[in-house]
């Protein structure tokens, strides 16, 4: 078998297949944030559907601009009735789903309606945290499930698709068949990683009638279909099967001198071919995803939980502001008195002008008035912990109190939480922003500590993750705990000089970026340079020599007041 590809090399593929054969493969779900590796996968749409338009929509759009209806604008400008033609009423397009994690169930299923009665092409482009997904009844419509996560931009080389092969390989594909031993096999390794819809063995087959196509082959190979089991059904595994023990044979019983006479068998037996599609999706998937599945096959059946819980409705509006000027079809509500109040003083002046339509009121496009809220966005509270030296734990013990304390209210406030630990030579994100206590408490409960002191390391990695999550629409504010005695630089060495200077750098860029910051001072005694970075990161400097959770959340909750 191949080496397992790359998720790139995976991604380049899956459009490459999806091209061929777009009624049976539906789309591409692709999990990654904004950034050049989706940047260059979107570029490479327009050569792998040179003939097909290329929607772009999010889950906030209309109805009227999904399936079309009275365009109101052009019949108020008309005066007659003007219909206007909805995006998914374009049989054959690519439709480019951005923010697709924030799709509602009501959404996700006129999506599925479109997938199921026409040939659409869905892109799903997914950029949520640990805790948001694409709906379900979404996703299992996707052929391909691709992750970014890890990649970085030299990962990702722009390209395009080869239009040439593509052409021949449709042309090929009718004549491929799909052997009935291989729809045995797909069906039962499906079912063997606990995947229950039957759409996914249907997309095995047909992934690998296309990747036979692509290679200009007539008959489907078992390394071909091995391979497209790697990114069609490893993404979806829910379980890991566990090898099945061999029954004691009366072989295994026999004296070691009758079993040496039989030394001459093959050492290496062949395996089903099942057990070898298995082997070949373990070997494309990470370890920690096996140890994951493995554990929840361990733990099924133990938790009791009361349900999907309560649908809630976004009711937080915000407060009103004077209405806006705008156009008619978008999700955005007319303000209806401020409408007639625009159009009131231009009344006389259109009824008396030549061929105007007899009506009471004269509405134009122009008086069209938008209203518009002001409202709060979520906010995210970004722990930056100093886990270095000998009183990492009693620091890191406060973060996790402080972290918990505050998270106990964020159901209510709807607040985020993240934690980043520098030690060492390097920062690491320890917990990514949540909302859930109890997967908090499990990421707190190991954390390392000792080493070096990476302050600028850390900061670097705070600003990273509020500039990635400013773009989400969250409100960070970073909270830095540490004593001050950086002694790490940007680059690893232990170099005090530098490794202050670094800090100051990034506290300076924290500040351009206009991230609010809480410096708290966990050292003996208040330290001069801390100051001075609380100073460069324009923020408030609190010594707390001896700060418990509960100092450390109210000293937190002040600052964002």
């Amino acid at each position: 078998m191949t080496s397992a590809p790359t998720a790139w090399d995976r991604a380049r593929l899956a459009l490459s297949l999806l091209a061929i054969d777009p009624d049976g493969l539906g789309g591409i779900w692709m999990r990654a944030r904004a950034g050049v590796s989706r940047d260059r996968f979107v570029a490479a749409l327009a050569s792998a559907f040179p003939k097909t338009d290329i929607h772009r929509l999010h889950p906030a759009i209309s109805d009227d601009q999904l399936f079309g209806g009275v365009d109101l604008t052009a019949t108020l400008d008309a005066g007659q009735t003007v219909m206007s033609r909805g995006i998914l009423n374009d049989d054959g397009s690519v439709l480019l789903l951005t923010m697709a994690e924030r799709s509602e169930e009501d959404f996700a299923a006129k999506i599925c309606h479109a997938l199921d009665r026409r040939s659409q092409i869905v892109i799903a482009l997914d950029e949520g945290l640990e805790e948001e997904a694409v709906p379900g009844r979404l996703s299992s419509r996707l052929a391909f499930h691709i992750d970014f996560d890890g990649l970085t931009h030299r990962d990702c080389l722009a390209f395009e698709v080869d239009a040439d092969a593509l052409e021949i390989a449709q042309r090929n594909l009718a004549r491929i068949a799909i052997p009935a031993e291989m729809i045995t096999d797909t069906t039962t390794v499906a079912a063997r990683l606990g995947i229950a819809d039957p759409r996914a063995a249907l997309f095995t087959l047909r992934a690998a009638r296309a990747l036979t196509a692509l290679k200009r082959g007539d008959v489907i190979t078992n390394e071909t279909l091995a391979d497209v089991m790697q990114f069609v059904l490893g993404p979806r595994a829910m379980q890991w099967p566990e090898a099945a023990e061999e029954p004691e044979t009366q072989a295994d019983q026999q004296p070691q001198e009758e079993t040496e006479t039989e030394s001459n068998l093959p050492e290496n037996e062949i395996l089903p071919l099942q057990d070898v599609y298995l082997d070949t999706i373990a070997a494309s998937l990470p370890a920690d995803v096996l140890d994951r599945l493995k554990s929840r096959q361990q733990t099924a059946g133990r938790a009791t939980g009361s349900g999907a819980g309560e649908k809630r409705k976004g009711n937080r509006r915000g407060r009103p502001k004077p209405s806006r000027r705008g156009r008619l079809g978008s999700a955005a509500r007319v303000d209806l008195v401020a409408t007639l109040r625009a159009a009131a003083p231009w009344q006389k002046m259109r009824r008396d002008a030549p061929f105007a339509p007899d009506k009471a009121v004269h509405v134009r496009a122009s008086d069209i008035r938008l209203k518009q809220f002001e409202d709060h966005s979520d906010r995210l509270l970004i722990f930056v912990v100093d886990a270095s030296g000998s009183a990492a734990l009693a620091r890191l013990a406060e973060a996790k109190g402080a972290i918990e304390l505050l998270l106990a209210e964020a159901y209510a406030r709807r607040d985020h939480v993240a934690l980043i630990a520098f030690r060492g030579e390097s920062a690491d994100l320890m917990l990514p922003p949540t909302r859930s206590l109890v997967q908090t408490k499990r990421r707190l409960a190991s954390l390392p500590g000792g080493g070096g002191t990476p302050l600028a390391a850390g900061l670097e990695a705070a600003l990273s993750l509020a500039a990635s999550t400013k773009s989400k629409g969250l409100t960070p504010t970073i909270a830095l705990l540490t004593d001050g005695r950086a002694n790490i630089a940007l680059d690893g060495n232990a170099n005090r000089t530098e490794a202050v200077e670094d800090a100051q750098k990034m506290a300076q860029l924290i500040r351009a970026k206009q991230t609010p910051a809480l410096v708290i001072d966990t050292g003996m005694r208040p330290t001069a340079s801390l100051k001075d970075l609380a100073q460069d990161l324009d923020a408030t400097y609190l010594p707390l020599p001896r700060a418990d959770a509960h100092r450390v959340s109210q000293a937190v909750e002040a600052v964002l007041e």
